[in-house]
């Protein structure tokens, strides 16, 4: 039976503030505000002083529209690096809580900006012709200087976060799925349960009373019951400054692709095709290879130094070559730096009976006696997967995708485990970020897996990428 919705006070609107919460932002979160626009400023400033370098003997900026200079940029720069700051702020790129993350739609934002700017310099003086190669290579320079800038502070925010006091966080669930979700937030530090409540009372004036009292800054609700207005719990927590966080179904994903519209009288969520279709997915596979190629080039005397400390310390080959399961099961060859002794596989099956996966499906021992003294090293650093670029660059792998698996875990699959091959595989995938060897069972692994598909876009990968690097610099979680 549905629950009614809480009762407001002087029928006051549903969307009026009711109080002000630790959910909303503080000292941290304007912190993160001034970096990211600090990183875009210098961005913007860096892009618009190397194409003035390149094209100050044959297309420097007209005299008529430099009024003055500071710090070496003329008053046109210090205009427009406002407007674009204005731009992407109003886009959200400032709000952590949306899409302070999303590095493509920054790239869209400042494009836009620099052809506000033409539309500008026409209506200020149509006579005025700006110098294009100038133009062009400063709108280029700053596409790819915001994007790689706004990478670097991502890491930067990412691990100053996890620094930050343990966030209270009230449950809301089934019966069955309280229990399982409540350990699997237990074991983040960042986290503590603060309160729970079923999923049948997530609408009740008692619950959202018992949410208030346990000081709680987030909530995280699954199986959130139907009534007739599906927004309620939203509305209400919004008031208070409660971040809501609900965990989704397949269906749920899928309604995000999808634009509002009312259609006969109804509305509905429209899917539609891109114009361009599949060119996203053109653009990964060239990012792809030439990340592969590059990353080949650029660490190849450090890959060589690696192979001569595998070499040196341990009897055996450098490299590791497994037989693993990508794209529609095909099998292909992964590489791998060795980090076990020679015989590990044949060593494998004595182990079998302290895998510490819960399932059987994965295999992990965090203290494996038959990894070598550098293998260690490379293991925990990640170091050892270095070589899959080789996969990469051939085709048989992306940058992020469903990590590729052996053949002895794909045998013990369930039937909805081999949705994840109907993508290429990954270096790297929302499984690694996402605790990587803490995660219980192989179900947790999966779903993370069907998530990435479902809601894949260039800039999930982007994100993936980003929070790999953090880890890996950090050296969480693996083992």
């Amino acid at each position: 039976m549905n629950q009614p919705p809480p009762k407001t006070t002087h029928r006051e609107d549903l969307r009026a503030i009711r109080s002000v919460r630790g959910g909303g932002k503080g000292v941290h979160a304007w912190l993160n505000v001034g970096i990211l626009a600090t990183a875009d400023l210098i961005a913007l400033g860096s892009a618009w002083k190397i194409a003035a370098q390149l094209n100050q003997f044959y297309a420097p900026i007209p005299p008529q529209l430099v009024w003055w200079t500071w710090l070496g940029l003329p008053s046109l720069f210090w205009i427009f690096a406002c407007v674009t700051l204005l731009i992407l702020g109003s886009g959200g790129l400032y709000n952590r809580a949306t899409a302070w993350k999303d590095y493509v739609r920054s790239a869209q934002l400042v494009s836009l900006a620099y052809l506000l700017s033409l539309v500008a310099s026409y209506c200020y003086d149509p006579k005025l012709d700006a110098p294009r190669s100038l133009f062009f290579s400063a709108w280029g320079l700053s596409v790819v200087f915001i994007i790689g800038f706004r990478l670097i502070s991502t890491l930067l925010l990412q691990q100053l976060e996890q620094r930050q006091p343990t966030v209270g966080i009230f449950l809301i669930a089934t019966a069955e799925r309280l229990p399982r979700l409540s350990k699997l937030l237990e074991q983040r530090s960042h986290y503590r349960i603060v309160g729970a409540a079923l999923a049948s009372t997530a609408n009740a004036n008692t619950t959202l009373t018992s949410i208030l009292n346990s000081k709680a800054q987030e909530v995280i609700v699954e199986g959130l019951p139907p009534t007739e207005l599906a927004s309620t719990l939203y509305w209400q927590l919004r008031r208070c400054g409660i971040t809501l966080r609900l965990i989704p179904s397949s269906v749920e994903v899928l309604h995000r692709r999808g634009i509002p519209e009312i259609f006969a009288g109804m509305p509905t969520l429209r899917a539609a095709p891109p114009m361009l279709l599949g060119l996203d997915y053109r653009i990964k596979r060239y990012i792809d290879i030439t990340a592969a190629a590059l990353g080949l080039l650029v660490l190849a005397p450090f890959l060589m130094g690696i192979a001569i400390a595998i070499k040196l310390t341990s009897p055996g080959p450098v490299f590791y070559r497994q037989e693993r399961v990508g794209l529609h099961g095909k099998i292909f060859q992964m590489w791998k730096f060795r980090t076990m002794v020679v015989n590990a596989e044949a060593l494998q099956a004595a182990l079998e009976a302290k895998n510490e996966s819960q399932d059987g499906i994965l295999f992990k021992i965090k203290d494996d006696p038959r990894r070598t003294k550098i293998g260690s090293f490379l293991r925990r650093t990640s170091i050892d997967e270095l070589p899959q670029l080789i996969n990469v660059l051939v085709g048989q792998m992306s940058l992020v995708g469903p990590r590729p698996l052996p053949i002895r875990d794909v045998e013990r699959f369930n039937s909805w485990h081999h949705i994840r091959h109907q993508v290429l595989p990954g270096i790297t995938g929302l499984w690694q970020i996402s605790g990587r060897s803490h995660l219980d069972d192989f179900d947790q692994a999966a779903r993370l897996d069907l998530y990435y598909i479902d809601n894949w876009t260039l800039n999930l990968d982007f994100e993936i990428l980003v929070e790999t690097l953090r880890i890996v610099l950090f050296a969480n979680g693996a083992y």
